[in-house]
């Protein structure tokens, strides 16, 4: 392999998919490096509004790289979930916040200011039919040239992959939670 036959490209747009976990702590990982190699970071949350271990983190990290890190935590919670579905909010009300959501990820990814966006879990908005696919793929192609724009969740609409630089599929082989054990704070959230 000889690295002069390869180009460079400006910006790229990452996907985190599957049923498997693991689509959160690969976007901290990456934004971890990103803000390591001197990059601006916006995290925007999608579904997860009970306190997580991620959120506490990038708490505590915020004043370290003060308007490098802009963090955003949307939603409602769980949607279409089943028991774990979030209790007493409305359909009309889950949508409201992922529009909401959805535009302070548009004004993120298309001001020229950050070098990353990620927008955790806007593939369960979308898939949840929360937000329209449309507004997932105006993110892809209004994404300020110099932004990279990361998306993580479920069911990433196969059509879109054309779109995508980098797709990981996080392939589960077993969890804890199949055998019905609750999720572990520090390891699931």
């Amino acid at each position: 392999m000889d690295l002069k036959d390869y180009k460079k490209k400006g910006s790229l747009v990452l996907v985190y998919t599957g049923e498997g976990k693991g689509k959160t702590s690969a976007s901290i990982g990456l934004m971890a490096r990103s803000l390591g190699g001197g990059w601006s970071v916006a995290f925007i949350q999608f579904i997860k509004t009970w306190n997580v271990g991620e959120h506490d983190f990038i708490h505590m990290i915020e004043p370290v790289f003060k308007k490098k890190l802009h963090f955003y935590k949307g939603g409602k919670g769980f949607y279409n979930a089943g028991k774990l579905s979030a209790k007493d909010v409305t359909e009309v009300e889950h949508k409201k916040a992922a529009e909401q959501t959805y535009q302070e990820a548009l004004k993120c990814v298309t001001s020229g200011k950050f070098d990353l966006v990620i927008c955790d879990e806007i593939n369960n908005a979308v898939h949840d039919k929360l937000l329209p696919k449309k507004k997932m793929e105006n993110l892809i192609t209004k994404k300020h040239p110099k932004t990279s724009l990361c998306l993580t969740g479920r069911n990433f609409p196969k059509d879109l992959l054309p779109k995508i630089d980098i797709a990981t599929d996080m392939t589960k082989i077993k969890h804890h939670f199949d055998d019905k054990y609750l999720a572990n704070p520090g390891i699931d959230y």
